[in-house]
């Protein structure tokens, strides 16, 4: 069974960067696609970004175009989202998510494997 862990969450100001990790277990990531997706109390859940299960494709919620960048070590088993330039709004519960499909939109209802989420505060 597929177990994802995220990590790299806090608290940044403004214009700050963090580096968030999903790491996997149980299971070999690199047949899976991948997603991370975010949710602050009151709003649905959002895909942020995603990248196909060869890391061939990505892609990323206009919100964060330029800004973020999702990139994939199938030999670590992890896969990472570099958030730069954060600002307010980036503020909420981060969670990484996996299917075993090749490239999937990048949407919640697609994938099937949830981590537990780490929490992103961009505050002054």
């Amino acid at each position: 069974q597929l177990q994802l862990v995220e990590s790299g969450g806090g608290l940044v100001q403004p214009g700050g960067s963090l580096r968030l990790s999903c790491a996997a277990s149980g299971a070999t990531l690199e047949y899976y696609a991948i997603g991370w997706f975010r949710q602050s109390p009151g709003k649905e859940r959002e895909g942020v970004s995603c990248i196909s299960s060869s890391g061939g494709s990505t892609n990323y919620a206009d919100s964060v175009k330029g800004r973020f960048t999702i990139s994939r070590d199938n030999a670590k088993n992890t896969v990472y989202l570099q958030m730069n330039r954060l600002k307010p709004e980036d503020t909420a519960l981060y969670y990484c998510a996996a299917v075993p499909l090749a490239q999937p939109m990048c949407v919640s209802y697609e994938y099937d494997y949830w981590g537990r989420g780490t929490q992103v505060t961009v505050s002054s």
